[in-house]
């Protein structure tokens, strides 16, 4: 696996959590094609919310994909709103990488304002260009259950002809997370859930198999106890309202470096479970070409 993130404390953070990957702290500028060492391959990676959202939809891991987030302050209504002004307006370079390595499938994410949109349409116009068949949707959080609206553009970017035969091929071992939940529940163990859990009882199995909704950083060693979505911390909000957010991230304070590293990046992080809605959408709709 390959990692580009240009901030020093992502950087430290994904080499904490994935030990055998390919971490290149490195603005995307000066990357080639003969640095990126890997057929899956995350740009503008974060903390690594694109990785666990391909955990949680069952891509294969030996399945190529690319992932990549372009920065959206150039185009968010927070913003100063300079657009393609913006020297964070970095889609040109993930677009030559893209021309330069030819990936068969791309994900990606940006903010959902008028100034997202457009951003988007020019997106889906350079990859066209470049033979891929894009799909795109307006998805919010609240639309798997978390407490925020936090609206925002997913796209997916499939090559046409012989990548993306070869891309199914890959894919074929694919099965839904309802399919593998089913299987743990009869016992069938084998495959995702039972590597994920050995010793568990397929109740505890499927369970997991479901929904393992941690983020990479804290995937390793610990339970569902310090799982933000099950044991929140709860913010006593001015309208009078107490809204969940994730344990461990008290006192909301500057000078405390690493807390500020951490609030920034979870604040510019995707909501990984609906990228993994969106990623077994394409999953399905990839199977249904098949038949």
């Amino acid at each position: 696996m390959y990692l580009n993130e240009i901030d020093q404390w992502c950087c430290s953070k994904l080499k904490s959590a994935l030990p055998q990957a390919d971490v290149d702290c490195a603005d995307i500028r000066t990357v080639n094609r003969a640095r990126v060492t890997s057929s899956r391959a995350h740009f503008f990676a974060g903390i690594g919310g694109w990785e666990l959202a391909l955990r949680m939809a069952g891509w294969p891991q030996t399945a190529p994909v690319w992932t990549g987030s372009c920065p959206c302050q150039p185009f968010s209504s927070a913003g100063r709103r300079k657009g393609t002004a913006d020297e964070r307006h970095l889609w040109p370079e993930f677009r030559r990488l893209i021309d330069e390595c030819r990936p068969p499938v791309v994900f990606g994410e940006q903010v959902a304002s008028p100034d997202g949109r457009a951003w988007l349409d020019t997106v889906c116009a350079d990859l066209e260009a470049l033979d891929f068949a894009v799909a795109a949707a307006d998805l919010c959080a609240a639309s798997i259950g978390a407490p925020h609206i936090r609206q925002r553009l997913y796209w997916v970017a499939i090559a046409n002809g012989e990548r993306r035969e070869e891309l199914r091929l890959h894919l074929q071992q694919w099965q839904p997370r309802q399919a593998v939940a089913e299987a743990a529940r009869r016992g069938a163990v084998g495959g995702v859930a039972d590597a994920a859990s050995p010793g568990r009882s397929p109740e505890e199995r499927a369970s997991e198999a479901q929904l393992p909704t941690r983020l990479p950083i804290e995937l390793r060693g610990q339970d569902r106890a310090g799982d933000p979505w099950f044991d929140p911390e709860w913010l006593d909000c001015a309208d009078g309202t107490r809204r969940p957010t994730q344990p461990g991230v008290f006192p909301l304070a500057n000078g405390i470096p690493e807390r500020v590293g951490r609030l920034k990046d979870l604040g510019n992080a995707i909501v990984p479970q609906i990228a993994a809605t969106f990623i077994e959408a394409t999953l399905w709709e990839l199977q249904s070409e098949r038949r």
